[in-house]
């Protein structure tokens, strides 16, 4: 069963480490794609395979994977044959490493490599099963787990590694005063050596992992450099004859740069927590408990346990606990986390509402209708969790660099060491530019340069209610030069009013009411925003609805049913020409933007009955939206299906570029497909099943999230907020984060390309290229950082 899931790593230290991880899980059969994610350490896996394979391979690569355990209860268990049976199912699932079933507690014990709804693992068991939620919910993301004691903390590693670092680094300061501070060789030695092998003992498992994969990652790089100062000194040592001094030995070179190397690394580690800060807000929306109405009361219950009808209450200053629909009470709800708008917004009966929205001060009853992974939140993280864990195309540049890196930096550093000790004949010094060259070269600035960006830049978009599904739309992103917009519901509230109303057999009210019924007949199970114009209207003035038969819909024409004899046809200009109609269109009133005609047939003859025309406002936000994407130096073009007339008037009041009338869904992706072979880039803006052909077209797709799930599904970008001037917005976000990639791209090659050869060349002693080893990637992290600041309001950000 082909699925594709992510999974949590730990020890991955560099590039190279995600180029060994990459290629061990490719290898594997079933395996479609598979993606590392250095800055998350996760994996994303895309194929079918069994979940003790993965975890078995990644552990044979060196690394280990983050599982988690979880319980349920299943119910139809009868004897061992039954228990066999559920754990086999179970196993087939690639999320799943091991599955036990206690046949006398009717418990199912599960190790997770990835989050497993319950559906889905009811879903694979036989009919005659039943998974039953447990009452404790504990998630995958968020495992409850004990604080440890300080002595087990980063914290206090890094301290003892300070106290005992100190004494040998301080008479290298005291030199420079002319003070002989130095400890004797003893001292020295008991110091350092507890550094070297207890708090850096992290280094030499890694890098004897690498080894044994036949391949090198930084961790071997640091191992192979400290080790060499160490045992350097060690001999220098040994060697002394006890004549003129203290031996000079680099035990503080060792030392201060395991130190320094594992210092920046625990500063790395709080700095990557940070670009999953909008990550980390959206999973904390999630309310714990909620009320819901069972036996003829409120009664408190945990959030697992709602599910869709059950009727909840919820009281101001609450959280939402799931999706759902208003049914009773009137209130503000604050909807920033979710949709990036941050002013409350106002909710009635029979209003949606959103699961992780805050009541801000009325009462409210609602009926759920979406929990668990299928609720807007949990879609909302697994999109960010998505775009975080993909890789952007320039990255497969950087990992082939770095699948290279470790065995060019060693070939370096031997040649440096050679290089010293037959030219000069002084093997200390080559030892020592040897041992700078292995500790700057690190490349984990490579591997962190990109997902980094990512990550924060996101999250961040995220935060703004722009959700990005992909690392590649940010590359596409940074190349549009013309945007299309789709009008209906995107450039305008897509709720057109029924303007004007026309009988061409007689125009009194009898007439128009007879006319009224007749297409209200036609739409009564269309959700099409025209038949919601129409119905609304028959539902004012209280006509009953005629029975209909044999309804046909023709896609971007209209609709056709039987009345009694009569065949009605109700639909555009187009379609009422091709079927043979001369239009009064003098007829049309000049303020309507959308024309419908209404048609009998009976026979072979075919006559006009009546003209229905609407009329749907522009957004307050369309011309500003327009106007900034002009500004940007991109040209806007709009697409609609209505008539000539209606499209200039809008293209006129927004100043667009260009636009084009009466487009049937087929027409929206050829003229894409027209603009694309003309030179342009272009990214199209759609809600509809109708704009879906176009969305796929387009070089970027961008869907408003208020859309249909084929809309959102097929495009690169979706937008929570029923807004189009967050595609201006979405552009900006995606150009940074790539100017961001570019950026540390370019620090992180800088690093390497200047300091390798500066230590080669003696120019830079090991405790110094340990300090800018650790600073480059503190450099690209907190560079990525800068996205954080950027607000789409005023489109300012730090570069």
């Amino acid at each position: 069963m082909r699925q594709s899931f992510q999974f949590h790593l730990q020890g991955l230290r560099c590039g190279s480490c995600v180029g060994r991880v990459e290629k061990a899980l490719s290898a594997l059969p079933g395996v479609q794609s598979v993606s590392v994610n250095l800055a998350t350490e996760t994996a994303t896996i895309d194929g079918d395979v069994l979940g003790h394979v993965l975890l078995q391979t990644v552990q044979q690569a060196g690394y280990q994977v983050v599982t988690q355990q979880v319980q349920y209860q299943i119910s139809g268990l009868s004897c061992g044959s039954c228990v066999r049976r559920v754990e086999q199912a179970l196993l087939q699932l690639p999320q799943v490493v091991t599955a036990e079933v206690n046949l006398a507690t009717g418990q199912l014990s599960l190790t997770l490599l990835a989050e497993l709804s319950a559906a889905d693992i009811q879903a694979q068991l036989p009919a005659q099963y039943q998974l039953q939620l447990p009452q404790v919910p504990a998630p995958i993301s968020a495992p409850t787990t004990q604080k440890p004691a300080f002595y087990q903390t980063e914290e206090f590693n890094l301290l003892a590694i300070a106290l005992l670092t100190l004494p040998l680094v301080l008479p290298m300061f005291g030199m420079a005063f002319g003070q002989d501070w130095m400890l004797p060789a003893l001292w020295q030695w008991l110091l350092a050596s507890p550094v070297q092998f207890y708090f850096g003992r992290r280094f030499y498992r890694s890098g004897w992992s690498a080894l044994k994969a036949y391949t090198g990652n930084m961790d071997l790089l640091v191992a192979l450099g400290t080790s060499a100062a160490y045992g350097l000194s060690l001999y220098l040592w040994w060697s002394f004859d006890g004549h003129h001094g203290v031996p000079h030995l680099y035990f503080e070179s060792s030392s201060a740069v395991i130190s320094l190397v594992l210092f920046g690394k625990y500063l790395e580690q709080r700095a990557k927590q940070r670009t999953t800060c909008a990550l980390t807000a959206l999973a904390q929306l999630q309310p714990d408990t909620a009320w819901r109405w069972q036996q003829q009361q409120w009664q408190l219950v945990t959030a697992a346990a709602v599910v869709p009808s059950d009727r909840l209450l919820v009281k101001p200053g609450e959280r939402v606990p799931a999706d759902g629909i208003i049914v009773r009470g009137q209130s503000q709800l604050d909807e920033a986390l979710i949709t990036g708008e941050s002013m409350p917004v106002a909710k009635s009966v029979g209003d949606p509402v959103i699961g992780g929205a805050v009541n801000l001060d009325g009462v409210l009853e609602l009926t759920v209708t979406h929990i668990g992974a299928e609720s807007t939140l949990a879609k909302i993280i697994r999109l960010v969790e998505q775009a975080q864990g993909a890789k952007a195309p320039i990255q497969a540049l950087v990992d082939r660099i770095s699948a290279v890196f470790v065995p060019a930096v060693l070939l370096i550093a031997v040649a440096t060491l050679l290089a010293w000790g037959l030219a000069s004949g002084n093997w200390q010094q080559g030892i020592l530019n040897a041992v700078a060259v292995l500790v700057i070269a690190c490349p984990c600035a490579l591997g962190l340069a990109t997902p980094a960006a990512i990550m924060a830049g996101t999250g961040t978009a995220a935060r703004f209610g722009i959700l990005v599904k992909d690392a590649r739309a940010l590359e596409h992103a940074k190349t549009i030069n013309m945007v299309v917009f789709d009008k209906t519901g995107t450039l305008t509230h897509g709720r057109p009013d029924l303007v004007q109303l026309t009988a061409f057999d007689g125009n009194d009210d009898a007439d128009k009411s007879r006319l009224l019924q007749q297409a209200a007949a036609l739409q009564q199970y269309s959700e099409h925003p025209l038949a919601k114009a129409i119905l609304s209207k028959a539902a004012d003035a209280n006509i009953p609805l005629l029975t209909a038969s044999d309804f046909q819909l023709v896609p971007g024409r209209g609709i056709s049913a039987r009345i009694a004899e009569d065949s009605l046809f109700l639909g555009s200009s187009r379609w009422m020409t091709e079927l043979g109609l001369n239009l009064p269109m003098n007829a049309v009133n000049s303020t309507a933007t959308t024309v419908s005609w209404l048609a009998k047939r009976r026979s072979k003859d075919i006559t006009l009955l009546g003209l229905f025309c609407f009329t749907d406002q522009l957004k307050p936000q369309a011309v500003e939206a327009v106007r900034k994407l002009q500004q940007q130096g991109i040209q806007v073009a709009m697409l609609t299906g209505d008539n000539q007339q209606s499209a200039a008037d809008i293209a006129a009041q927004l100043q667009l570029d260009s636009y084009q009338a009466e487009v049937l869904p087929q027409g929206k992706a050829a003229f894409i497909a027209a603009q694309q072979q003309a030179g342009f880039r272009v990214a199209m803006v759609g809600d509809g099943v109708n704009d879906a052909p176009a969305l796929a077209q387009a070089d970027l797709g961008i869907a408003m999230a208020s859309g249909t799930e084929v809309a959102v599904s097929t495009a690169a970008f979706t937008l929570m907020r029923n807004d189009p001037a967050l595609v201006s917005a979405a552009l900006q976000i995606a150009q940074l984060t790539y100017r961001k990639i570019s950026q540390n791209l370019f620090w992180a090659f800088f690093f390497n390309l200047l300091g390798i050869p500066l230590a080669a060349l003696g120019y830079l002693n090991p405790v110094i290229a340990g300090a800018a080893m650790a600073s480059s990637s503190l450099l690209v992290i907190s560079n990525a950082l800068l996205l954080q600041r950027w607000h789409p309001q005023t489109g300012h950000s730090s570069n």
